[in-house]
């Protein structure tokens, strides 16, 4: 078989698969903070079942799930790592959105969620908010800024962060347990991806 030969296989039934392009940033772009509505609060040690609520509401949707499948002793070293900074956004004091920027490793900022629930999607919140995470990950000790995305996620997910100045640097496929048949989402999440169970 050739290098250029196309790779197809089967999907067990029960699991799903997506593509993910990992995207980074090597410069600080000049950043203009658009007008929003909404607004931006550290959330220091978020309580756990409370984070996952806002992780739900914004990713279901997306089918977003790395969170769903941690323990609560995990998830929570994680939440009150110091070094990752977790932010609600929220309209009035309603949570809406969900920004987390991990700087474990030196000189680089991940932005490792950003997302608004889906009734504030599509009314330029998405700028505003990029704007503020892109403002907080470049600290002056910060070369590089990195995220990922996914065939899972919004269709306009990847033209929007090329769109804001990332690059893509690496692609890979994964392939897991659909998490609507392990009852750790509803069935109705992911709408635009089947349940072939």
């Amino acid at each position: 078989m050739s290098d250029d030969t196309p790779i197809t296989m089967d999907v067990p039934h029960g699991h799903i698969a997506d593509v993910i392009t990992h995207l980074e940033m090597r410069t600080r772009p000049e950043i203009a903070i658009p007008e929003s509505s909404l607004s931006i609060v550290e959330w220091k040690n978020p309580d756990p079942e409370e984070y996952l609520n806002l992780f739900r509401a914004v990713g279901e949707r997306w089918l977003w799930l790395s969170r769903l499948l941690m323990d609560v002793d995990a998830l929570t070293a994680v939440l009150h790592n110091e070094q990752n900074h977790v932010f609600q956004i929220c309209c009035e004091d309603d949570p809406v959105g969900l920004l987390e920027l991990d700087f474990s490793e030196a000189g680089q900022c991940e932005i490792g969620f950003l997302g608004l629930i889906p009734s504030f999607n599509g009314k330029g919140h998405g700028a505003w908010l990029m704007a503020e995470a892109l403002n907080r990950a470049w600290r002056s000790d910060i070369n590089r800024v990195w995220l990922h995305t996914c065939t899972l996620d919004s269709p306009f997910a990847l033209g929007f962060y090329k769109k804001s100045g990332f690059k893509a640097f690496k692609r890979e496929v994964s392939m897991g347990p659909d998490p609507r048949l392990l009852g750790l989402l509803p069935e109705t999440a992911g709408p635009h991806i089947p349940i072939i169970s």
